[in-house]
């Protein structure tokens, strides 16, 4: 996923300046997919870089050959390998290598993936499950189906106290990305797989699967503040009320057919009494529940979040003057977007919005140009 913004100042509008630092500089180790151990330090010209939530995101990468260590090939071995970007001594990207294209050229072109990838290539077990907590048994569980000759991968599961029912069959092919993405899409719980060194010595990665009802750090006093002027180099504000964006009606569908079928019923917005018109949203947000309960909390998380419709906001900041990533905020966080407002007959801050911005939002994800020195947050808010 990439988000990128271009607005061009309007008339009237003093083009803000800025003096960045220097730009980030990212170190890029290749390490063994299975075990972790760093192999060597690679000289990578990457692609953006990208992490959401509960998805897997793709890149690519130029590796200079002349100036690789002389067991690249090894070192970046399709299926067997991956690499990790680290910024500051802290690992915050590691991409599986899954393609490779080299021949006469000065350079070999690496594919990758983030870990997320190998849950889709993964599947899920034979399991019944009744009235259990949806993180530390589900989700733990569904992470535990590619434990034996995986990635290694160290599950944080916090039981989040929130029941559910789930069946799953091998003999239905159901990946374990499809599964977890199932029940994200009924509100929780959530997952993402982190880097992080295993230990002082430096010399080894850990891929930690991190699942939460609700993932990242939430707080009224936000982890990290995005300002205009500032940081922030453009932003946004989308509001949209299509399909599947705006509903003040919602219902949930799960496992069955026909009138067998699971349903959470109808919820409705109390936007409705308030003169709001009914705007209908029908959807399958997991195909392997039978439990109303479940997809009634889903419907009532859809009208709460689609009533007034979806506010999206994106910007563009300089990376090397923006919160770290990693470091001063994660996926999850609550960060803040801060935009000064603009004086009477003074600069033009921000068009769209002359009395300011003072918003809470979430950082559902990230894209990182190191090239172009631009840090693109993924944001969810009202």
């Amino acid at each position: 996923m990439t988000l990128e913004l271009a607005l061009s100042p309007a008339a009237g509008v003093v083009p803000l300046t800025r003096s960045d630092p220097p730009p980030l500089v990212p170190v890029w180790y290749a390490a063994d997919a299975a075990t972790g151990a760093v192999l060597d330090e690679l000289p990578l010209v990457p692609s953006p870089i990208a992490r959401v939530v509960g998805q897997p995101m793709s890149t690519s990468a130029q590796l200079t050959i002349s100036g690789a260590p002389s067991g690249w090939i090894e070192d970046t071995e399709p299926g067997r390998t991956m690499v990790v970007c680290v910024v500051d001594e802290t690992p915050i990207w590691a991409g599986l290598v899954i393609g490779r294209a080299r021949g006469s050229a000065p350079t070999a072109a690496l594919s990758l993936v983030t870990p997320e990838a190998y849950l889709d290539r993964r599947y899920a077990s034979d399991h019944t499950w009744s009235a259990v907590d949806e993180c530390s048994v589900v989700g733990a569980g569904l992470i535990g189906d590619c434990a034996v000759d995986g990635l290694g991968l160290i599950v944080d599961a916090v039981a989040s106290g929130t029941l559910i029912s789930e069946t799953y069959a091998d003999s239905n092919d159901t990946s374990i990305l499809s599964a977890l993405t199932s029940l994200m899409q009924t509100g929780s719980p959530e997952i993402t797989i982190d880097v992080a060194w295993s230990d002082s010595t430096m010399t080894s990665f850990d891929l930690i699967a991190r699942i939460r009802h609700t993932l990242g750090v939430h707080s009224s006093t936000p982890n990290a503040v995005f300002e205009l002027p500032g940081c922030v180099i453009s932003y946004t504000q989308t509001e949209d009320y299509t399909s599947g964006k705006g509903a003040t009606a919602a219902r949930a569908y799960g496992n069955g057919e026909g009138a067998t079928r699971a349903t959470s019923g109808d919820v409705l917005s109390p936007l409705i009494a308030q003169g709001w018109p009914r705007w209908d949203h029908r959807w399958t947000p997991n195909q392997a529940t039978t439990d109303p309960a479940v997809l009634t909390a889903a419907a009532t998380q859809a009208v709460a979040v689609m009533g007034a419709g979806t506010s999206i906001w994106t910007l563009d900041a300089a990376a090397s003057q923006a919160p770290r990533v990693g470091t001063d905020w994660g996926l999850g966080d609550t960060v803040a977007l801060q935009v000064d407002p603009s004086p009477a007959g003074g600069q033009i801050i921000a068009p769209g919005h002359p009395n300011g911005v003072q918003v809470n939002l979430r950082a559902l994800g990230w894209s990182l140009d190191f090239a172009g020195n631009k840090l693109t947050p993924v944001l969810a808010g009202s």
